[in-house]
């Protein structure tokens, strides 16, 4: 399984994490076309280099190809929100259950640290972004599932589309605080080794996470 956090071992990785995460933050705006060339130029790299770093993109589901059109960032859209968070809650929810019977003490108790260092971010800077890979709650849940094809189905599938959506639309504003309580009251059913109720609070945390990018998209989408 991979390591969000690990190095990349070729140049080409590099590039890949680096288009990537440009990708998930927004600086490579979301439906904008993929330019070879261009791309080569802005991160010094081959033709080839960039070729396969949006090869890879596609398998993640930010990248997206179409006849006579070629490669571009997917677009960020009511309805792609709702397709995705539908499975999002559904395999998270299953992964917060999962956790609560296999995290260990430590893993818990590492997870509560976690949520002190976000707590400092919240309270002094009103927002919630946090990098991908360990450092990531919803990441740190879906390892503790322990279940490698769950893992895969997120971390190798829908985890950085699922990013797009929070990192651009929603990890600021008032949802930051409300956000962040939900997150530890998670941990405390994970803690209290009650899947049921984790998987509960899970499923509603990320139905309210989607109905709050929903009201940001919506007049995107008019205007």
């Amino acid at each position: 399984m991979q390591n969000l956090t690990e190095q990349p071992i070729t140049a080409a990785d590099k590039t890949f994490f680096q288009l990537r995460k440009d990708i998930v933050e927004g600086v490579v705006l979301a439906g904008s076309k993929l330019s070879e060339t261009e791309l080569s130029t802005k991160y010094g790299v081959s033709r080839a280099v960039i070729r396969e770093a949006i090869n890879r993109l596609e398998s993640c589901h930010i990248v997206e190809r179409k006849a006579n059109v070629g490669a571009r960032v997917v677009s960020l859209s009511p309805e792609g929100l709702v397709d995705l968070y539908q499975v999002r809650e559904s395999l998270e929810g299953m992964a917060a259950r999962l956790a609560a019977q296999n995290m260990t003490d430590a893993e818990i108790a590492d997870l509560n640290a976690l949520l002190n260092v976000h707590s400092e971010d919240v309270k002094n800077h009103g927002s919630y972004y946090q990098e991908a890979g360990d450092v990531d709650f919803h990441y740190r849940i879906i390892l503790g599932s322990k279940n490698n094809h769950l893992i895969a189905m997120l971390i190798n599938g829908i985890y950085h589309l699922v990013r797009m959506y929070r990192v651009q639309l929603g990890m600021s504003g008032p949802r930051v605080s409300t956000a962040f309580d939900e997150h530890k009251h998670i941990v405390q059913a994970i803690c209290n080794r009650d899947g049921e109720l984790a998987e509960m609070l899970m499923r509603r945390h990320i139905l309210y996470s989607k109905n709050n990018i929903q009201r940001k998209l919506t007049p995107q989408r008019e205007a």
